[in-house]
């Protein structure tokens, strides 16, 4: 039975089933890092409340101390409120320390969370969200997804810190106490009424700017068919109009964002003002001491910081709630196949089916398909590694294929194209594999060491974008190696030296089967030299299997086949 836990302190398990929901999936985050953030409690509840009590220890000095010309009673008082300052220093450091280490934790996890459901959904997810808002979303949700957990022990602190100063003022003043009580609470209740409307500018703000990074996207992925068609102005126009409606949806947001901070400095100004009043009224009455009035007012000062924070809060949930949304979509998202998320499957040693063309794959086979028709034994292949949509009824030992995991179809079953792309960096993080031997053999099987004489440096050597430096065939027979390489249960290769000549055609098709045996292959091709060292060879006809055998077998017996394998000979001539 597999550990429930995580590979590290931070990781998400295997049968972690985050909420779809922003509310309940930061609560999920929450209670997965609750010790970190009791723990900053633990010293953002100290650090405030030994500011809140400064002003207690200065009234006392002043009293007992001051008024009543006790020397003893000043020292004592004022130790206290250097104690109370060493206090806060240190609880200070603990509490920012874990404040940075809840904020980081909880941006992480939520990108671990984002990033398994992109991986869980496939193509699903960009049809049903645009690509530009899911970049958005790796790019700046995450960071904001933690700003809560950030505050979190402040806000603990502000809260214990308020109703502390609150009970000294109830014993102080009745009338103080009851004023700090309902004009605390009803202060921070009344920025509801810029919350809400910031909270929805913020998403619609989020939404365009998703757009216009999908804009941008889609066209670079297509930058030279603009400029081959001269369409460079009207992408700019539409990208010139998106950035004016993302420009004009962060004016309105820095409208209410302004109005929010300025309210976090004048609401608490007033209330200060306010406290201030009433305390002065009751000390010229005489009904508290000197050193209560300035106690009074240094609580006034302190309570405009656990104030701010409060409003800061606030601020901050409202982010944090935005970016929870559009990662609760990401992975609330289905796949185009529900029991794509399944666990724990074990992918059997037994035979590949496609129903829709007869075809069979035995294990541990080199099986070939040849059709007089490209595309359709190149669907078929496509089927094979499920990278068709729909269900087919491929099935896998007598599971069906659709009804398997996405991921462990992907890391056991590898198509390689017939237009295999490359991508530009050094050759050895191109190709993968485990070491430069291994490397260096799945090189020689497709016949590529040319390929890399071709690259100054060789393996430390710079691919070009898609390659281009390199021929048809020599980036063809990398990119085999680089298949090869993957080393996966079922490897389908899709006219994987149609870019070459014959002798290293021939050389290919001999390392290949010697490469692969016992492994199970599937080659599209109409080569003989290669179908000449295939285990099975299947004909497809109008989409169906027409006939099987051995490439010699069917050359004999079957005059389809040889029209086939001779028209692919005489066109590769």
């Amino acid at each position: 039975m597999p550990s429930r836990r995580p590979p590290w302190p931070y990781g998400v398990r295997p049968d972690d089933q985050p909420p779809a929901d922003a509310d309940r999936l930061l609560v999920w985050l929450a209670r997965r890092q609750w010790r970190s953030l009791a723990a900053g409690a633990c010293f953002g509840i100290p650090w405030m409340l030994s500011i809140a009590l400064v002003p207690a220890a200065i009234g006392r000095a002043v009293d007992d101390g001051i008024v009543a010309r006790d020397g003893r009673a000043l020292v004592l008082w004022s130790l206290s409120v250097v104690g109370l300052g060493l206090l806060s220093a240190a609880a200070g450091n603990g509490r920012h320390w874990f404040a940075v280490k809840n904020w980081l934790t909880a941006a992480f996890r939520a990108g671990v969370v984002a990033d398994r459901a992109v991986r869980r959904t496939g193509p699903a997810l960009t049809r049903t969200m645009p690509a530009g808002e899911v970049l958005a979303s790796f790019t700046s949700d995450f960071g904001r997804m933690g700003h809560s957990f950030d505050v979190l022990a402040r806000f603990m602190g502000a809260v214990v810190s308020f109703v502390v100063v609150a009970v000294i003022l109830l014993r102080g003043s009745l009338l103080l106490g009851m004023v700090m009580l309902l004009g605390g609470p009803l202060l921070v209740a009344s920025l509801a009424f810029v919350m809400k409307p910031l909270q929805r500018r913020q998403t619609a703000q989020r939404e365009e700017a998703g757009r216009l990074t999908a804009l941008g996207a889609d066209t670079v992925s297509g930058l030279r068919v603009l400029r081959g068609i001269g369409g460079e102005e009207s992408f700019l126009d539409r990208y010139r109009a998106q950035s004016q409606t993302v420009r004009r949806a962060g004016v309105r947001v820095a409208g209410t964002q302004a109005t929010l901070d300025a309210a976090q400095v004048l609401l608490p100004g007033l209330f200060v003002l306010v406290v201030t009043a009433v305390g002065a009224n009751l000390a010229v009455a005489g009904e508290i001491t000197p050193g209560q009035l300035v106690a009074f007012y240094g609580y006034t000062a302190f309570l405009t910081i656990p104030l701010q924070t409060a409003v800061e809060m606030a601020d901050k949930l409202i982010t944090t709630r935005v970016a929870a949304r559009r990662v609760a979509r990401i992975v609330g998202t289905d796949p185009d196949h529900p029991a794509e998320a399944a666990r724990g499957w074990t992918p059997p040693d037994a035979v590949l089916a496609d129903p829709e063309s007869g075809v069979t794959v035995e294990p541990g086979v080199l099986t070939a398909l040849v059709g007089a028709r490209p595309e359709e034994t190149a669907a078929v292949a496509g089927r094979l590694g499920r990278t068709a949509r729909g269900r087919h009824g491929v099935t896998w030992g007598g599971t069906a294929l659709d009804d398997l995991p996405v991921a462990d179809v992907r890391a056991r079953i590898l198509v390689s194209q017939a237009d295999p792309r490359l991508f530009s960096g050094a050759v050895r993080d191109e190709l993968g594999g485990p070491d430069d031997d291994a490397r260096l053999a799945a090189l020689t099987v497709a016949d590529a060491d040319d390929a890399l004489a071709a690259v100054d440096e060789g393996l430390d050597g710079e691919l070009e974008e898609r390659g281009r430096s390199l021929s048809g065939g020599q980036r063809q027979r990398l990119a085999l190696a680089r298949a090869l390489l993957r080393d996966p249960d079922v490897l389908v290769l899709v006219e994987p030296t149609s870019a070459v000549d014959a002798h290293t055609e021939a050389r290919i098709a001999v390392r290949l089967a010697e490469h692969r045996k016992g492994r199970t292959t599937v080659v599209v091709t109409a080569s003989p030299l290669l179908l000449d060292h295939a285990d099975v060879v299947h004909l497809v006809e109008d989409g169906r299997v027409a006939a099987t055998g051995t490439h010699r077998e069917l050359s004999r017996t079957d005059p389809r086949y040889w029209a086939v394998v001779v028209r692919g000979e005489e066109e590769d001539r």
